[in-house]
């Protein structure tokens, strides 16, 4: 496990980057996921990546395990990584928004 130091800067840096609530996320991977005539059960929709944010959303921070650490760190990175979050709203890739959207990063939603 992490020490508490690095702990609370993943933390930080995951809840700042994902910035969709877990009732959003939830909705979003369900539409994503829904096709014309089928739609998955809801605890099934979506990328594992996508599900495994979901479950650390619904968490306390002394219930992560080490699989909660590896994910939280893969999305900060792939946020990071795509996203430019200096500058956001960005508008025109649609692709790429939904792409985050689907770890729990809406490009379009206001900062706090």
């Amino acid at each position: 496990m992490a020490d508490a130091l690095e702990l609370d800067a993943l933390w930080e840096d995951f809840h700042r980057v994902v910035n969709m609530t877990s009732a959003e996320l939830a909705d979003w991977l369900r539409v994503r996921d829904a096709g014309q005539s089928t739609e998955p059960l809801p605890d099934d929709a979506g990328p594992p990546l996508g599900q495994h944010v979901l479950a650390i959303l619904q968490k306390r921070r002394t219930d992560l395990t080490g699989d909660d650490l590896r994910a939280m760190r893969e999305v900060v990175d792939l946020v990071t990584s795509q996203a430019d979050l200096e500058n956001e709203p960005r508008a025109g890739d649609t692709r790429l928004r939904h792409r985050l959207m689907t770890v729990g990063h809406d490009p379009l939603k206001p900062q706090p």
